[in-house]
């Protein structure tokens, strides 16, 4: 199971507010909250959605790898500007493991597509499965500078020490518009880097709301933007205890910006 949210692509409005450096200077943001406070200054350490669109595109490979040693190993390929998503999987025992050989899933803007071994791929079920797997992976890749989209809910929790370290708990909930339940990600921002070292999230494409992961991170600086490319989850409650069941791990390696991708890559 993966992390999935209700995807918005920023617009030039909220880039420009965020980011323009005398726009800053002379308009100061104005937040909600302490929650939105705290994550804005988190966004300042990561990077934000601008910091992307200036990479303009990435490429990288995803390896997920689940207690049972089922393996997904995929080449993923991003355009932010419109939030394009490209995936080929040469592993995919966990994704649509009925498929034998290359799968490449795709979202151009408008349509999600399905190939294997260059053949397209129409039936509805597998689709669907696209349908989730190409926005949220990117959704997992870009979540940290994502925390600004437009519609997000902030709510400050208080703090919390965890084994010895002291956290800021921020909820961060998202506006529905067609009255669907939307993930609540509840982020433990680490008192001394700024940084979230951990949050809870609900999956709520797959009904997942009143039993949350815990998901742990550690992070990598790539070109200037703080990536968490480790990353680590399991069940657990909305105190942040974890059960004893065995770690499932989604790592991020070889990661590359500016490759010059086009549009036609993500066409099916």
């Amino acid at each position: 199971m993966s992390c999935n949210e209700t995807k918005k692509t920023p617009t030039d409005k909220t880039t420009k507010e965020v980011d323009n450096t005398e726009a800053v200077k002379t308009e100061p943001m104005t937040f909600k909250n302490k929650g939105h406070e705290l994550v804005y200054n988190l966004t300042q350490k990561t990077g934000n959605y601008q910091t992307l669109l200036n990479k303009k595109d990435v490429v990288y490979t995803y390896t997920y790898k689940t207690p049972k040693g089922e393996i997904d190993i995929s080449t993923e390929k991003y355009i932010f500007n419109g939030e394009l998503s490209y995936g080929a999987y040469s592993q995919h025992q966990r994704t649509l493991p009925q498929l034998e050989g290359l799968i490449e899933q795709g979202y151009d803007g408008s349509e999600f597509w399905l190939k294997n071994n260059g053949t397209i791929i129409e039936d509805e079920a597998a689709l669907k499965r696209v349908a989730f797997n190409r926005p949220t992976n990117f959704y997992w890749f870009a979540m940290m500078p994502k925390l600004l989209d437009p519609g997000v809910i902030y709510e400050y929790l208080g703090d919390k020490t965890i084994d010895s370290i002291v956290y800021d708990i921020v909820k961060v909930s998202f506006t529905s518009t067609d009255n669907k339940p939307t993930d609540i990600y509840q982020l433990y921002i680490n008192k001394n880097t700024g940084l979230v070292d951990q949050f809870l999230f609900t999956v709520a494409d797959f009904g997942k709301m009143e039993v949350p992961f815990l998901m742990k991170v550690e992070y990598e600086d790539i070109e200037g933007i703080l990536i968490p490319t480790k990353r680590k989850y399991k069940s657990s409650n909305w105190e942040a205890e974890v059960t004893d069941q065995p770690w499932i791990s989604v790592n991020w390696t070889n990661i590359k910006f500016n490759n010059g991708l086009k549009e036609a890559i993500f066409k099916k």
